[in-house]
């Protein structure tokens, strides 16, 4: 999001979750999958019910449950070999949204066990400058993750600074190396961007069915839309994109099952463009006009909750839903890219 906070005038938010949400009451472990997904999946229970089926899938508790699971895993690995495994971030300028995103990535460390190195270089550093930092962590062998917190300075190369991180320490899952891999039948990426990966672990751990079903991702961007379109892939269901040069978007998302939407524009997806029984999972995070919110905004996602809780049979709220998992994403990565560094079972 951008540092200055753009409105949009909507009238197509919920003040309150719906009435009927999932309760995770069972822990379950980390997978042995190559992408970190766990296996198994957590039994919903209605809390409340009304006239609507409409169920919340809470990204927050299950957020909660992978740091827990997490957290015993760190203190396996410390327990067993004496190892701790270490994320560094690098954050370049002063713009107040990254370096709120970078305190939560510490404070999210710390609360699991991870080590938390951070490099904050002001604005007008040079690209050779980063890279170096980028060097110094890859030979680092107490650092087993490394993130660069974007956006950069206009003045860098993105694309030159992040093909710099080592591929075996690339826990943001952008080299494209990485991303090559994920688009190949047959190989498997080191690590899997962190919000896709977090879309396709939700759907897993609610037991939501992928295979052989209609899927539409809308937006196309390298962050969200394109991976997660190859992991639905992955998954065996039918995939559409649905962009801003797609021509009839309201006739392609009608026909989905399942629905990531991740195009930055509050309330894009209306009821009338959602299938019945649709899985919705909503990664937008946009600021509206609420003059009933002290901060004179609310945070709405690019589906329009208080329709899709009338036709959908799940949603993810915002917030509350995809973001906790990023976050908790990234502690897996760093987990795993530890675990294989040391060959720890």
């Amino acid at each position: 999001m951008a540092s200055s906070v753009f409105f949009t005038h909507s009238h197509c938010y919920s003040s309150k979750p719906s009435s009927l949400v999932f309760r995770l009451h069972r822990q379950v472990g980390l997978g042995p999958t190559s992408l970190g997904f766990s296996s198994s999946h957590v039994a919903p229970v209605a809390v409340m019910a009304t006239d609507s089926s409409f169920k919340v899938i809470d990204g927050k508790s299950v957020a909660k449950q992978i740091r827990d699971e997490i957290t015993a895993e760190v203190s396996r690995m410390r327990e067993s070999i004496g190892v701790i495994p270490g994320l560094a971030v690098i954050l370049v300028g002063d713009r107040k949204d990254s370096a709120t995103y970078v305190r939560n990535k510490k404070k999210a460390c710390e609360s699991v066990g991870i080590n938390s190195l951070e490099a904050n270089l002001p604005e007008n550093s040079t690209e050779e400058e980063v890279l170096n930092y980028i060097a110094g962590y890859n030979d680092d062998p107490s650092v087993h993750g490394i993130l660069v917190q974007l956006p950069l300075p206009s003045h860098m190369n993105e694309q030159n600074i992040l093909n710099a991180v080592r591929i075996e320490k690339d826990v943001d899952g952008f080299h494209p190396l990485n991303i090559g891999r994920l688009a190949m039948r047959g190989r498997e990426p080191l690590f899997v961007p962190c919000t896709p990966k977090g879309c396709i672990e939700l759907l897993h751990r609610y037991n939501v069915s992928i295979k052989g079903k209609r899927a539409v991702v809308i937006g196309r961007s390298n962050i969200v839309g394109m991976p997660a379109a190859l992991l639905l892939q992955r998954e065996d269901a039918t995939v559409s994109i649905v962009h801003s040069r797609t021509s009839n978007p309201e006739e392609i998302i009608r026909q989905a099952d399942i629905i990531i939407a991740a195009v930055g524009q509050a309330n894009m997806v209306r009821g009338s463009w959602i299938k019945p029984g649709a899985v919705i999972i909503d990664v937008g995070i946009n600021p509206v006009e609420d003059p009933n919110s002290p901060r004179g905004y609310k945070l709405v996602g690019d589906v329009c909750y208080e329709e899709a809780i009338r036709i959908a049979s799940a949603v993810t709220p915002v917030p509350g839903g995809v973001g906790p998992m990023t976050i908790a994403m990234l502690l897996q990565n760093t987990l795993i890219s530890a675990k294989r560094v040391h060959n720890f079972e």
